[in-house]
């Protein structure tokens, strides 16, 4: 018999690892995003360079115009030349408006389609992954990554083609001053580099706390998402102060480290705008020394100075590089996701058979501890067999290894003789079907919460299956029937156990695992239903986690699980004769 091995888990590492994934992945995942918008990226530069364009042409067209100005002035008239620059200038600003605008629109539209990307790339792998992601994540933390995370790395491509557009500007205006005289090009590239050591450390620096900022924040919406999950716990417990002290705990770490990205930010810019004017007056003074000279003209003068501007810009990319800083932290975080793995799924197809299932040497570890150790069971043909067990036995993990909602870490998990990881997805999921203790009662309405699936059963199977879970009478009761919105209908959980019930029938399938499925029953209509079950089910075999002993006693074999180890296998009679047994159902 093939069996697959791999190592125990180790928290510690896996995360390290995890991480360093996450690294590796998000570089990757900014490209990927960038060829995705690559068109729409494009179109940005162009349009951000031709305002940039428009923008150092400017003001060379201001000084050829006030120097046409105040040549016609000193003739008496102004001539063709003074208006014919100043309906440059004109054209220019207008030009410069139009550009702007295009430029908002285009950056708007690209970061929500590549935010959209991205939730769609990871969302899907998170599914993909299945079951594994939130016992890797907490479903809150996971939220805040496809919500949060990917805002601030959608913007990534739009903000990377609008940077390189604006390192234009202040590399024209150099050259621009260089045309102008090669002095002043000089005065300004000697001061030039420590704007850029400015820019080094905001990076740096940066990198750091905004990491921190995001792994806190989603700390916090995983607290969030439990506490929410438990409301009516706590409630009845009347613990609200303390989940509130829980949930908001990090807030003070949260407050220090956004804090200390303004003050980062906020030191750069000053820093910045600091230097800027003193490169500007070095240039200006410069300028006007040649003026005296009679080495520049009066207009280009003024276009040095406001090329000396220009110029500083560079400066004041710090919020720029600072939403590449945000958004290389959430794409590592996103990266994290994408680094877990998805399921794979073989080819093969279920050959002939009744549905027997058997496991063999199933060893399943989970946060270092080995949860299963070395289960042999069989679930025979046609029959049922029911797992029953303490809590913390080990029974859902079992459930879950059954249908191969999860791997197991040794041993083989075979259906009909064909192991499960080598059948295709399809193929696995049309002939295993699952109900749980709390299904999610998914779809519009009752109807399709009961045909939720690929393919949808058709309505009178709906109907039939619904029947079967003793749910058509509540359902009936309602006045738009089987059309009734979920979020409309008042449910008990007794009520949603039964359209969890109806939603597996309704399937059909070789399996059927029931995870403790009819805990929330009343004792006749779990009477009824397991009748259903045992005998008008369409699955030919049944796996029951069961904590009532009237379901283990209607079951062909009961799988006795202690500890993570099966302790006896026999009839319900049979088992019922040893005391431990019995003590199990609190008897």
């Amino acid at each position: 018999m093939a069996t697959t091995k791999a190592p125990p888990q180790q928290p510690g590492l896996d995360a390290e690892l995890l991480k360093d994934a996450g690294r590796l992945k998000d570089a990757g995942l900014l490209k990927d995003a960038t060829r995705y918008s690559a068109l729409r990226c494009v179109a940005l530069a162009l349009c951000s360079v031709a305002g940039a364009g428009a923008s150092l042409f400017l003001p060379f067209a201001i000084g050829r115009a006030l120097d046409a100005i105040l040549a016609g002035h000193a003739a008496g008239h102004v001539g063709a030349d003074a208006t014919r620059w100043i309906l440059v200038c004109t054209a220019l600003i207008a030009a410069g408006a139009l550009l702007d605008a295009c430029d908002g629109v285009l950056t708007g539209t690209t970061n929500a389609r590549t935010t959209a990307w991205l939730r769609g790339r990871v969302g899907r792998h998170m599914l993909a992954v299945g079951p594994r992601a939130t016992a890797r994540f907490a479903p809150g933390d996971l939220v805040a990554r496809l919500v949060d995370n990917a805002a601030h790395a959608g913007v990534a491509p739009a903000t990377l083609a609008a940077l390189l557009a604006a390192l234009v500007a202040p590399v024209g205006a150099v050259v621009a001053l260089a045309l102008i005289d090669g002095w002043l090009a000089v005065v300004f590239i000697a001061g030039a580099p420590v704007l850029v050591l400015l820019l080094r450390w905001f990076v740096r620096v940066s990198s750091d706390c905004v990491a921190r900022y995001q792994q806190v924040q989603g700390d916090i919406a995983g607290r969030l998402g439990e506490a929410i999950g438990g409301a009516r716990t706590i409630a009845a417990a009347h613990t609200e102060e303390k989940e509130a002290r829980r949930v908001l705990g990090a807030l003070p770490e949260l407050s220090r480290q956004g804090h200390r990205m303004w003050r980062v930010q906020g030191r750069s810019q000053s820093q910045a705008v600091a230097v800027a004017p003193l490169l500007q007056i070095a240039v200006v003074a410069v300028a006007g020394h040649m003026v005296v000279q009679d080495c520049i003209s009066v207009g280009e003068l003024l276009a040095a100075s406001r090329y000396a501007v220009l110029a500083t810009g560079i400066g004041m990319l710090v919020g720029q590089l600072g939403a590449l800083v945000r958004a290389r932290a959430a794409a590592r975080r996103l990266g994290e996701v994408l680094a877990e793995p998805a399921t794979p799924y073989g080819s093969r197809k279920l050959s002939p058979g009744d549905g027997e299932l058997e496991l063999r040497g199933v060893t399943v570890v989970r946060g270092g501890r080995t949860v299963l150790h070395g289960v042999d069971l069989t679930v025979p043909a046609g029959g049922t067999l029911a797992v029953v067990g303490r809590s913390g036995a080990g029974k859902s993990l079992l459930a879950s290894v059954a249908g191969r909602l999860a791997d197991p870490d040794e041993g083989e998990v075979r259906l009909d003789g064909v192991p499960l990881r080598s059948l295709g997805r399809e193929e696995l999921r049309r002939e295993v079907g699952y109900a749980f203790e709390r299904p999610a009662l998914l779809g519009t309405t009752l109807e399709d919460t009961i045909g939720f699936g690929a393919p949808r059963p058709a309505s009178p199977r709906i109907r039939e299956a619904a029947r079967a879970a003793h749910a058509e009478a509540f359902i009936t009761r309602l006045p738009d029937g089987y059309s009734t919105p979920c979020s409309d209908a008042p449910l008990s959980g007794g009520e949603a156990q039964r359209l969890g019930l109806a939603r597996a029938f309704a399937r059909g399938g070789r399996l059927l695992i029931l995870d403790d499925a009819m805990s929330s029953l009343d004792t006749v209509t779990e009477h009824h239903i397991a009748e259903a079950l045992l005998h008008h089910a369409p699955h030919r075999s049944r796996l029951i986690i069961a904590h009532r002993a009237a379901t283990a006693a209607r079951a062909d074999v009961v799988a006795w699980l202690h500890e993570g180890r099966i302790r006896a296998v026999g009839t319900h009679a049979e088992l019922w004769q040893r005391r431990e047994y019995r003590e199990v159902f609190g008897t």
